[in-house]
């Protein structure tokens, strides 16, 4: 992993209420090229099934497959259509975002529900300026 994302991811956490735990994921592989985080039961297996989790929402066979719908009835190929996606938990809310002009990574940001929905997003996006060029 990237110490330069590491302490991206970190810093992240640490300016977010309520965060609960920051990842950088390479859609293309599915592997985590960063993860930062304060919850114990996020384990390695864990995170694992988050990240291919955000690949399957972005990348899955059900988006291709939509896309190439898409794109037959415009007539023009449309891959890589969604950028952002928020889901709510029980208990969390997952932000999640591909980096601008980075199509395969995505920062996934995950807060307890006490957290504000506008300051999540705002400072997710406010820190796809310094992971971008750390990204392949």
């Amino acid at each position: 992993m990237s110490t330069k994302l590491d302490t991206i991811c970190t810093s992240l956490m640490r300016d977010m209420n309520e965060a609960i735990g920051v990842a950088v994921v390479d859609l293309s592989s599915g592997l985590m090229l960063s993860v930062a985080h304060n919850a114990p039961y996020l384990t390695q297996s864990y995170l694992d099934a988050v990240a291919a989790a955000a690949v399957d929402m972005f990348r899955g066979k059900t988006i291709t497959t939509v896309e190439k719908l898409l794109g037959a009835h415009r007539g023009a190929p449309v891959s890589n259509t969604i950028k952002e996606v928020q889901m709510t938990t029980d208990h969390t809310y997952h932000f999640m975002v591909t980096v601008p002009n980075k199509p395969n990574a995505l920062v996934v940001l995950i807060t307890s529900r006490r957290a504000n929905l506008g300051m999540g997003w705002s400072n997710l996006r406010s820190a796809l300026v310094d992971i971008a060029p750390l990204c392949p």
